[in-house]
């Protein structure tokens, strides 16, 4: 989580080019059966590092794969008071987005409807707060049959 940590922060520093590169390293050394929230983790940034709707995509899957294998006990041995279902809704909020921008409308429409189904698993403070704004933005974007990047979209 450190290396992913340190990545990031190239990203942040304006070196995105850097931070995937870095990512992709860490995914090479992760490998496709590592451990899960590394992968979750990963791959959830690495989609917001790209551009490109079907880059992010890609990307996106991987995160959601990932915390098919991911545990409770896994997340809490990270950060006392998380739980798997905590992350479902921006994972599938992030997917929704992605068919979205990508004119998969119908593919997008699922996944902001199974992203609603796992909002109870939210908290009711500020990121909670967040993803449901998000949320709400892009199932109207859908509604819309919006394919344009969001303007509060990360990257």
């Amino acid at each position: 989580m450190t290396d992913i940590g340190a990545a990031l922060a190239l990203a942040a520093g304006g070196d995105a080019d850097g931070a995937r590169t870095r990512l992709h390293d860490l995914w090479d050394r992760i490998g496709p059966v590592g451990d899960p929230l590394h992968r979750c983790t990963l791959a959830h940034h690495m989609a917001d590092l790209h551009d490109d709707p079907a880059r992010a995509l890609v990307w996106d899957v991987r995160a959601l794969d990932a915390a098919a294998a991911l545990t409770d006990e896994r997340v809490r041995r990270h950060h006392d008071g998380l739980g798997v279902a905590g992350f479902h809704p921006s994972l599938h909020l992030n997917l929704a987005d992605d068919f979205r921008r990508l004119g998969s409308f119908e593919a997008a429409s699922d996944h902001i409807a199974a992203a609603r189904r796992h909002e109870h698993a939210l908290a009711d403070d500020g990121y909670g707060t967040l993803i449901r704004r998000v949320i709400d933005e892009v199932a109207e974007a859908i509604d819309r049959r919006s394919t344009e990047k969001r303007a509060s979209a990360p990257g």
